[in-house]
């Protein structure tokens, strides 16, 4: 019975650790067709904002490319290493008020995430309102 007890605090306490880190972290983007992880984005803050930043290409084909379509300062710039989710403001249990930026077709779009689980992340990028609009669900990597 201790053995059962100590086991249910050792995994309640991971879930309140992973919990705690809330977006903060590395994230598997996923192909919502193949369902494969396409690159890892490291969300972090920076004066109380939450940003993402291509770290990791894993198609080694992908790993050179720039972002052509891209507005700005992004123009031409390589993918990998790009912020890709710039500005967002904690609200709530999620973060707004922000853009994220699509290297594949360089358009900026408004941008919320949400923590849905410990390791899966909702990430959701729209025109106007957050109805018109496309959703992802990227997972932690561990």
């Amino acid at each position: 019975m201790k053995k059962l007890v100590l086991i249910i605090l050792v995994l309640f306490s991971m879930n309140l650790s992973a919990q705690s880190r809330g977006v903060i972290g590395k994230w598997n983007t996923i192909d919502e067709v193949t369902g494969k992880a396409m690159s890892v984005v490291e969300i972090f803050e920076s004066n109380n904002k939450i940003y993402g930043k291509v770290v990791e290409i894993l198609n080694p084909k992908n790993r050179n490319n720039t972002c052509k379509d891209c507005p700005g300062d992004d123009h031409n710039k390589p993918i990998l290493g790009l912020i890709i989710i710039k500005g967002l403001v904690k609200d709530g249990s999620e973060y707004n008020d922000g853009k994220i930026l699509d290297p594949k077709s360089g358009k900026l779009y408004k941008c919320y995430i949400e923590l849905e689980s410990p390791n899966k992340l909702k990430v959701r990028g729209y025109l106007g309102f957050s109805l018109i609009g496309r959703t992802q669900y990227w997972e932690r990597v561990k």
